[in-house]
């Protein structure tokens, strides 16, 4: 009798082990699942999450997860240590990531502007960025994207870039993280920051700040966020890599065509501490600016100027190629 008892736990240990087994395999052998990390979550990357929320992805037969990062550098740290498949992130994080074994490469552009605000103390009227004279504005961390652009559009402008703001300079602080620029900035009692949906917004709704004009209105058309991903996941999945920007750009389609409320509606989801005024609010803002791209192509002209703002900002020159750096088979087969 124990005999037969034993052989009856034998037996069902088996088929739990056999059980797992098969479930374990079936979710490593997922070939339509991809990872994407994004460099943060914002409102600013909407038909990403248009496409995620409206089931564009489902519909190409996809199983995505989206996962926030705290900056492009932990995003390309995911892609590159493998926790991630798909980074959307600056492109100048897939500059300074040449050499490495298995190099990133862009593969579709989703951004074509500055997406961040000018944030200010004080509620100021017909802004122009003369007004940023001997004042400190909170602009990101050094060495990322939307640092770089503030810099070139004051640099632009004839305004000097020091800590001297009695003499007209403009101080521009570069040591704080992504996140934190918003805290910092109503706590350190710095004139401007800049910041992107929905921070912006929910900072002034606390009274802790004014919103002004939208950075990319100064630094005109420039590849600002991209997709990118390792080259052998190009080689090995362009067919899941396909099917995700194609979902993407459909979810661009909707947000463009649609109206705001709908748009709004469609994002409602992924922004549930905002309401669908300020949701409408921010769709109708990018769209003046013409902040995402029609096309997912990034082109050499945008690419150039790209590596000019990063060359013109950083001690280190890049001499990183269009070639090197881009891949628009996928891009250039869904604009048509």
């Amino acid at each position: 009798m124990q005999k037969i008892k034993n052989i009856s736990i034998f037996i069902v240990c088996l088929l739990i082990i056999l059980a797992s087994s098969i479930l374990f395999i079936g979710c490593g052998d997922n070939e339509n699942r991809i990872r994407l990390n994004e460099v943060t979550h914002s409102i600013f990357y909407a038909p990403l999450y248009a496409a995620y929320n409206l089931g564009y992805f489902e519909d190409e037969g996809l199983d995505v997860t989206i996962e926030s990062a705290t900056g492009s550098d932990a995003s390309m740290t995911a892609l590159l240590s493998g926790s991630a498949d798909i980074v959307l992130v600056g492109p100048e994080t897939v500059v300074y990531s040449q050499g490495t074994q298995d190099s990133p490469v862009v593969f579709g552009q989703l951004t074509q502007k500055d997406g961040s605000f000018f944030v200010s103390r004080d509620d100021v009227q017909d802004f122009s960025i003369e007004d940023l004279r001997g004042t400190t504005i909170i602009g990101g961390r050094q060495g990322g994207m939307p640092a770089m652009t503030l810099e070139y559009i004051i640099e632009q402008a004839g305004l000097t870039i020091g800590t001297n703001t009695a003499a007209g300079e403009v101080n521009l602080r570069t040591d704080v993280s992504f996140p934190m620029i918003g805290s910092e900035f109503v706590t350190s009692g710095c004139e401007y920051c800049t910041l992107f949906e929905p921070t912006a917004t929910n900072l002034e709704k606390e009274g802790n700040g004014y919103v002004l004009d939208a950075v990319g209105e100064f630094s005109g058309y420039l590849p600002y966020t991209v997709f990118a991903t390792k080259q052998s996941f190009l080689e090995d999945k362009s067919e899941q890599a396909e099917k995700f920007l194609n979902a993407v750009y459909r979810g661009y389609q909707y947000i463009a065509t649609q109206s705001s409320l709908k748009a709004a509606e469609a994002l409602a989801p992924s922004f549930s501490g905002m309401s669908t005024e300020e949701l409408q609010i921010a769709v109708e803002q990018y769209l003046s600016i013409d902040a995402w791209c029609s096309s997912p192509v990034m082109t050499e002209q945008s690419f150039q100027k790209m590596m000019e703002i990063i060359n013109s900002t950083s001690d280190t020159q890049y001499s990183a190629t269009y070639s090197e750096l881009v891949d628009n088979t996928i891009a250039s087969k869904i604009a048509g």
